[in-house]
């Protein structure tokens, strides 16, 4: 036989009008009775009928998470796992659920969306990226479902929800890095520039060459598509310039490793023959050989933020939409070194 309120009531001494308010977290009913029921629930093994709570409060008590494309998303890629592990806490503290998209092309990840806001399964949404003429974003904002960007939106920003990084000043400043030791031929190796954070950590590269009156050649920016297999002949490309470059900033951790592989295979030594640096510092770069320098994004803490606020937004509809900047660390490890100077 299942667990009761009345059960719960009874064994905590309390009214079973109690228990329900514990239960929804009434700011009537004090710390003290709170911690006693909530004890007693755990105790006697009583669980929320959360299908009932759902017709009860009208809330699903789920938030619903809106990747890319699978398989340009790559759940290979360890960013985006650490990303989901600060939703998931953030979710757990306040006992929500998670519903995550899983189509493999545009279209369908899109009728996902719609089925998750028309069906009412989600109380709000998180979407994992920013681009332009996104029609999820376009969607959530005509139907007014509350929801939070993790990355810069591309339009509409002051009135648009969002946690990111300074993307363009984290690019600059470990671009700047590669350049105090001595480097001045430097690749930028991009992801796919339909993507805001692309686009800003391209900006902040070019923008470290133009604070020293330096210019970058358009031959050694370069871009790989997580989808494909390219770093080989980006790498290969580059190698083959007049003036090869001699340090590469990588759009992450996980191109990175992809990058040193293909340096590898073409017989480099690294970092003596090329120093290279990536970002979001996962597990990927502590676990790299050499171990990579890289730009700590605090994935995590993105993921968190970016749940808790719109958790703050379902509990208080009325308050204006924020945003909040996650700052940047550069992880100095083995993957650079000071150029010797042989000239330019």
């Amino acid at each position: 036989m299942s667990v009761t309120i009345k059960d719960v009531a009874k064994k905590a001494d309390v009214a079973p009008s109690t228990v329900s308010r514990v239960i929804s977290d009434s700011p009537r009913i004090s710390e003290k009775t709170k911690r006693r029921v909530r004890s007693v629930m755990e105790e006697i093994g009583y669980h929320i009928n959360y299908n009932g709570r759902v017709l009860v409060s009208k809330s699903t008590q789920t938030i619903g998470i809106v990747t890319k494309v699978s398989s340009v998303h790559s759940f290979d890629n360890p960013f985006f796992s650490e990303m989901l592990r600060g939703i998931s806490d953030s979710c757990h503290e306040c006992d929500y659920s998670l519903y995550l998209t899983t189509g493999n092309t545009e279209e369908s990840i899109y009728k996902e969306v719609v089925k998750m806001v028309q069906g009412k399964r989600v109380d709000g949404v998180i979407v994992l990226y920013s681009r332009a003429d996104d029609p999820v974003i376009s969607y959530l904002r005509k139907s007014d479902c509350p929801f939070v960007m993790i990355g810069k939106p591309a339009d509409r920003t002051s009135e648009t929800m969002y946690v990111d990084n300074d993307n363009i000043q984290a690019s600059l400043d470990v671009t700047d890095h590669l350049m105090k030791l001595g480097h001045k031929r430097i690749a930028f190796i991009g992801g796919d520039s339909q993507f805001e954070v692309a686009r800003d950590r391209l900006n902040g590269f070019l923008q470290a060459f133009t604070k020293r009156g330096w210019k970058a050649a358009d031959s050694w920016i370069r871009n790989i598509q997580t989808s494909s297999p390219d770093a080989q002949k980006v790498v290969d490309d580059l190698l083959e310039l007049e003036e090869a470059p001699t340090a590469m900033v990588v759009t992450d951790d996980y191109n990175a490793m992809r990058v040193m592989n293909a340096l590898r295979s073409r017989g480099l030594s690294l970092p003596q023959e090329m120093s290279i640096v990536g970002f979001n510092n996962t597990m990927i770069a502590r676990l790299s050989t050499p171990a990579l320098t890289t730009v700590d994004t605090q994935s995590v803490q993105l993921g968190y933020q970016s749940a808790e606020m719109l958790m703050d937004k379902l509990k208080h509809p009325d308050r204006i939409n924020r945003s909040m900047i996650i700052p940047t660390i550069i992880v100095e490890r083995e993957s650079c070194i000071q150029k010797k100077d042989k000239g330019e």
